[in-house]
């Protein structure tokens, strides 16, 4: 056991560990499980959108750096023109009197950063989103790749025609729901498989014409959980577009769902894994929200056919030999303490935003690059006999294995995934040395109108006013497309900004906490992210398969 240096918990380090450290090359870590991906989690701002100028062109755009952030910012067009700017031209020699994450730092500071993350050449009218590609018609949707007419989400894959969700895949028409798969549309439901039409259901499969349901296979026209016909189901279908009988349904919803035992685990296909969310998984320890991963440990949002990776977070997908690093993927392999280095990369350590990049060691905004050091270029035979010397270097300072420091960061604190994830005051925020962003008052103006109770009262001039979410008195507006999803679908207007509900939605899963405990039927030993002062009843994968028959 260690002591962790940043929180001084105590953490383990096995025998296997120490295999895989050996393998890649690195010392043991000195900080806890949490604290590394803190570290790595800070330097990723998902969901928090500014308008600001592009430092290229002078035109105003979207982008995750606030307009006051004093780094270089291009709209993406110009970001990956290549033969308008170089990143080496910002190269400079390791200096061996100094520490290399201050070198790193005064050299990465001056490279243009990319006003977003998205496969903006294959997106359509998708200007706000972010972490995201190949999408159209898509509006403040985030971590989402393939899919047309969709608004207000994060998660969400392969799907069309759906607001308000967190994590689908190969959902239409669905609204406020939450880890489902196939689904047609379905309202306020969370951990569903191939169910339509149906509202308020929970581990459901292949069910229609549902309310208020939770596990059940192959069902119609249940309501609560009990066999009804059709005229008593379409009239509570009917009536969501209501927020005050919306309220009445949510409020027995929360009770309802607790009757019913929950699986240790959300997940399908694995073998011999320990986390929550994975599917298709085998030999993955302490992951969560993956697919596909194969003998990988502290690692999540893989998105696909990961392989011999230990902490890190959002890579994929066919990704090899990743130590320490997050945001990066896609056919990478080789790669230790990177960040936001895709596609085709090899062999990379300490780079940010490097792509189609091998063998380089502390760069920044590199692309199409071999044999960089501090972005500046070197032959292959001058890059393999210094690079050993800069490791031993930073052995002798202390920097080799550690990650980026947190005050290095693009963001502050609180417009990052580590808010998000792990939650800090203000004051314990600044305590520890991080960049902490104000409110801006501008967003917190008086409303000029208030939400309908019933959608179908709204017509379009609602389009123009400006609404103060009832829950942190932050601005936000109705869209066209917003406003008629609501009607044609028959759900309420909303009263709280996106990021409310976005936060309510995340509340509702489970926290990436894993905890020993025993299943409530048959007392066997399970690992479970059910905590033990939870209220539901927690089965293990057997008693649970036989409580749904």
């Amino acid at each position: 056991m260690k002591n962790c240096k940043q929180c001084s918990i105590k953490f383990q380090i096995t025998d296997k560990d120490r295999e895989y450290y050996a393998k890649v090359k690195v010392p043991a870590p000195e900080f806890c499980p949490d604290c590394r991906q803190r570290k790595r989690m800070i330097n990723a701002n998902q969901i928090n959108l500014y308008k600001r100028k592009c430092d290229a062109t002078g035109d105003m755009i979207i982008s995750a750096y606030h307009p006051d952030s004093p780094l270089k910012v291009y709209n993406q067009p110009a970001w990956w023109d290549l033969d308008k700017w170089d990143a080496v031209d910002f190269g400079q020699e390791f200096d061996f009197n100094r520490p290399f994450f201050e070198q790193w730092y005064e050299m990465a500071s001056k490279v243009p950063r990319p006003n977003l993350h998205t496969g903006f050449q294959f997106d359509e009218n998708a200007e706000y989103t972010n972490y995201a590609g190949y999408n159209k018609n898509c509006y403040m949707l985030f971590d989402s790749d393939f899919n047309w007419d969709c608004y207000f989400s994060m998660g969400v894959n392969k799907s069309k025609n759906c607001m308000d969700n967190y994590r689908l895949k190969e959902c239409e028409l669905c609204y406020e729901s939450i880890d489902c798969v196939k689904c047609y549309n379905l309202k306020y439901s969370q951990d569903c498989d191939n169910c339509s039409n149906s509202a308020f259901l929970k581990n459901c499969i292949g069910c229609k014409h549902c309310f208020m349901c939770s596990n059940l296979k192959n069902k119609e026209y249940f309501i609560c959980n009990k066999k009804y016909d059709k005229e008593t189901f379409e009239k509570l279908i009917n009536s969501l577009s209501k927020h005050s009988e919306l309220q009445k349904y949510m409020n027995d919803w929360d009770k309802f769902k607790l009757q019913f035992p929950q699986k240790y685990m959300h997940g399908i296909q694995n073998e011999n894994v320990t986390g929550d969310y994975l599917t298709y998984s085998k030999n993955a320890e302490e992951c969560f929200d993956s697919m596909e991963l194969w003998d990988c440990k502290y690692f999540t949002r893989s998105f696909g056919d990961s392989k011999d990776c230990m902490d890190c977070d959002e890579c994929g997908d066919k990704v090899q030999s990743l130590y320490y690093c997050a945001y990066s993927g896609y056919n990478v392999q080789q790669m230790r303490f990177c960040t936001l280095s895709f596609s085709e990369s090899h062999d990379l350590d300490y780079c940010s935003y490097c792509n189609f990049s091998q063998y380089c060691f502390g760069c920044m905004g590199l692309v199409r690059k071999k044999y960089c050091i501090l972005n500046k270029q070197y032959t292959k035979e001058e890059y393999e006999e210094l690079v050993p010397k800069i490791i031993e270097y930073m052995k002798k300072t202390g920097e080799w294995g550690q990650f980026f420091p947190e005050k290095y960061s693009d963001f502050a604190y609180n417009e990052t995934l580590a808010q998000e994830f792990m939650p800090l005051s203000k004051e314990e925020v600044i305590k520890r040395g991080y960049k902490w962003r104000e409110k801006d008052e501008k967003e917190y103006l008086p409303a000029t109108a208030q939400v309908p109770d019933d959608s179908k009262e709204a017509d379009q001039s609602i389009c123009n006013e400006l609404f103060a979410c009832e829950k942190c008195s932050r601005n936000y507006k109705i869209v066209e497309h917003e406003l008629k999803f609501c009607k044609q679908q028959g759900v309420p207007i909303t009263k709280k900004c996106f990021y409310c509900r976005h936060k309510n939605r995340f509340d509702m899963r489970n926290s990436r906490i894993l905890v020993d405990r025993k299943c409530d039927k048959c007392e066997v030993e399970i690992k479970t992210t059910y905590l033990t002062d939870r209220p539901e009843k927690v089965y293990c994968e057997p008693c649970y398969v036989e409580s749904l028959k």
